[in-house]
């Protein structure tokens, strides 16, 4: 009966396991190391316990973050902000220096699913669910981020674009534990945009993109386009970058490297939508964030 009553009532997690609520990083880091494959972290829980109640996911220890302050709130730094991983979604929504310095991943926080979800996930969780369709990370791939991770040998630096190596799986070794992600200024004058496409507005992306790009001499000098859902991880879209890099954005332009973006992706078809419609709809987005980061910058 018992493997079979998460099906009966949803709230109930159907398995065993020991909850660990460790006092200090050094603590969390020792449980890591010690149960190793048999624990989960838990941050929010908003991924976590939906997986635990479904019996996608079996953990025999949980290792909570509740009372590690240390891994939460938004730091200014002379490049950059440091944001604790374990910082909730909802905070940086709600940040005055987040919405100042960093408007692009401002909006991507908010279209995160619900104000519930915000207020409870955290952005190290939704980089570390390592769904392709995570908004903050095709926002963070667009600013060129930097995840600070940690084990009891030391900490390592990741930049986001080698965090994620499927879906559900990162680039973290046994052991470790995503502490702080650094997220460097743009400069100063900069055009940005979030795109993103959904069931409804509380959906997980459909289609997610983020554009970053600066102009010199009118011409585009520097280019970032992140994608979501579109591939088994989020990217960048290459091909559609070098074409713009060193050229006016005039509007055929955009257009064609709008065309360039299915080279770099390969969705596939599922309950949100088919590959052939995320083709689609990804060159619509890139060009839209474009043409509002162009715009943005005082273009026409």
């Amino acid at each position: 009966m018992s493997m079979w009553i998460n099906r009966i009532d949803t709230h109930i997690l159907p398995i065993n396991f020991q909850y660990h609520a460790p006092k200090t990083l050094k603590e969390a880091l020792e449980l890591l190391a010690e149960y190793g494959d048999e624990a989960k972290v838990l941050a929010g829980g908003t991924d976590l316990l939906v997986k635990m109640k479904q019996r996608i996911l079996e953990p025999r220890h949980i290792i909570s973050l509740r009372n590690l302050s240390e891994l939460r709130g938004i730091r200014e730094g002379e490049s950059g902000l440091y944001i604790g991983a374990a910082t909730k979604l909802r905070e940086i929504e709600r940040s005055e220096i987040v919405a100042g310095n960093l408007p692009l991943l401002h909006a991507a926080v908010k279209a995160i699913g619900s104000v519930q979800i915000r207020n409870m996930g955290t952005i190290g969780g939704n980089l570390c669910n390592a769904s392709p369709a995570a908004d903050s990370a095709v926002a963070l791939m667009a600013l060129d981020a930097d995840l600070h991770v940690q084990s009891l040998e030391g900490e390592r630096v990741i930049p986001i674009e080698e965090f994620f190596k499927g879906p559900g799986i990162t680039a973290l070794k046994p052991g470790e534990l995503l502490t702080v992600i650094y997220v460097p200024y743009p400069p100063r004058r900069y055009g940005w945009a979030f795109r993103k496409i959904g069931r409804t507005s509380l959906d997980i992306a459909t289609v997610n993109a983020a554009v970053l790009l600066t102009l010199d001499g009118g011409r585009v000098d520097l280019c970032r386009i992140a994608l979501g859902a579109v591939a088994p991880t989020p990217v960048r879209a290459r091909r559609a970058e070098e074409c713009l890099t060193g050229e006016e954005p005039t509007k055929s332009l955009l257009e064609e490297a709008s065309e360039l973006v299915p080279e770099d992706i390969s969705p596939i078809t599922d309950v949100r939508g088919t590959a052939e419609y995320r083709v689609e709809a990804s060159k619509a987005l890139v060009k839209d964030a474009l043409m509002l980061s162009i715009k943005r910058l005082g273009g026409g």
